[in-house]
């Protein structure tokens, strides 16, 4: 990009690029932080709502889908309704809405008032992903790839800091209280939003030659690829509370094992894409599967203190993966309509993090978490076959970058 311009046609001056780059990427890492918090302190709670509620783990991920589900489900329309809006404006409602949810579980005295708390926070939550990523892309242009890393890695903070602070909450406050706590937390972040976004921002940069010309036939794959990975993800995370008490952890041991989770997920979210650029993002993608599903099948056997120290390396490519998956959306996106494209792959992400607990929780039920842990094995090894059958449309949008 040679020259920068807002969305209204008007020009930036070199500084006020810079600027704007900064704050677009602050505000969308921020928004990132909070929203990927709010859904991953959600399973420090389960347990909690299994002994209130008397659920079984299907209905605990019935319950936990109400608000992934949700989130997952609204991608396209709520990309649409607030490709209207500015995107400033959009982040922030998104993320009062979601606080929003938070305050009517604090207030809720049924399961039917929890259930409605979780699905208004999804409401929220649905416009975070695809407005965010667009403004980091629509700042950064072709250079895009590094800061939707940043943006990711934002992500997983937020993921490692709110499961273990709600942890240690509870050890001196009811479930409800720590509710409205985060829901405060979420109202400061909406304020935050406000301030340190601009009110402009740039203009999508002109698609690579050859990628708006008819659809790139990886892009579904992708979107394959992308579900299975957070299916794979989502029902490790399912189990894995219950796997910890069952070695004898405690509520608190549950948080710092989440913690350590995503730290080393953060962590791979910058290996996995360095690594990606050497090594090529298939060859990345099928390292990282068959490590996930080799840690996952180790928590079986390890007893707990060398299962926490397993953990960070199973975070690194449990998580790794996805960043290096978010950041190929760009280059596979169909006509050349990034905004759109991720949005569909955010739907199809999240939707499966919604829906395959489920079925990893029926299969619990009935077989126990340790068959539900090993389902999430295989999972990650049915992506190894279907990654590789990208090489070839990854090959022909580096054919047209060349030719660019």
């Amino acid at each position: 990009m040679t020259e920068a311009v807002r969305a209204d046609g008007s020009r930036w001056g070199a500084a006020s690029r810079d600027a704007v780059r900064r704050r677009s990427l602050g505000g969308a890492c921020l928004a990132h932080a909070l929203h990927d918090g709010y859904t991953d302190l959600l399973y420090v709670l389960l347990p909690v709502w299994q002994a209130e509620f008397g659920l079984g783990y299907a209905g605990l991920a019935v319950l936990r889908s109400l608000y992934y589900a949700t989130m997952g489900g609204l991608q396209v329309p709520a990309d649409r309704l607030a490709a209207r809006w500015p995107i400033r404006a959009s982040l922030a409602v998104s993320t009062l809405v979601a606080a929003a949810g938070f305050v009517v579980m604090a207030l809720s005295g049924s399961l039917f008032g929890l259930c409605g708390g979780l699905v208004l926070a999804g409401i929220g939550a649905s416009l975070q992903h695809p407005r965010a990523s667009l403004l980091v892309a629509q700042a950064y242009g072709d250079a895009a790839r590094g800061p939707l890393g940043i943006y990711n890695f934002a992500g997983d903070l937020g993921k490692a800091l709110f499961p273990v602070v709600v942890a240690l909450l509870l050890g001196v406050l009811a479930w409800r209280p720590v509710a409205g706590l985060m829901a405060g937390v979420g109202l400061v972040a909406a304020l935050a939003l406000v301030l340190v976004l601009p009110r402009g921002t740039l203009a999508a940069a002109p698609a690579r030659a050859g990628r708006g010309h008819g659809e790139r036939p990886g892009f579904p794959l992708l979107m394959t690829v992308g579900a299975l990975d957070t299916a794979t993800r989502m029902g490790t995370l399912l189990f894995l509370p219950f796997l910890l008490e069952a070695k004898g952890g405690t509520g608190a041991t549950t948080g710092l094992a989440l913690a350590l989770v995503f730290i080393g997920g953060a962590f791979g979210k910058a290996v996995c894409g360095w690594l990606g650029e050497r090594l090529g993002i298939v060859p990345c993608v099928v390292a990282t599967e068959t490590a996930t599903a080799l840690g996952i099948a180790a928590l079986l056997v390890l007893p707990l203190g060398p299962t926490l120290v397993v953990l960070p390396l199973l975070g690194l490519v449990l998580n790794g993966t996805s960043s290096v998956l978010y950041g190929t959306v760009p280059d596979l996106a169909p006509r050349g309509d990034v905004g759109r494209a991720f949005a569909l792959f955010y739907t199809a992400v999240i939707g499966s993090g919604g829906l395959a607990p489920i079925a990893y929780g029926a299969l619990g039920d009935r077989a126990g978490a340790g068959v539900g842990l090993l389902s999430a094995a295989a999972t990650a090894l049915v992506i190894v076959p279907l990654v590789l059958r990208l090489r070839r449309p990854l090959a022909a949008c580096d054919q047209d970058r060349v030719q660019d």
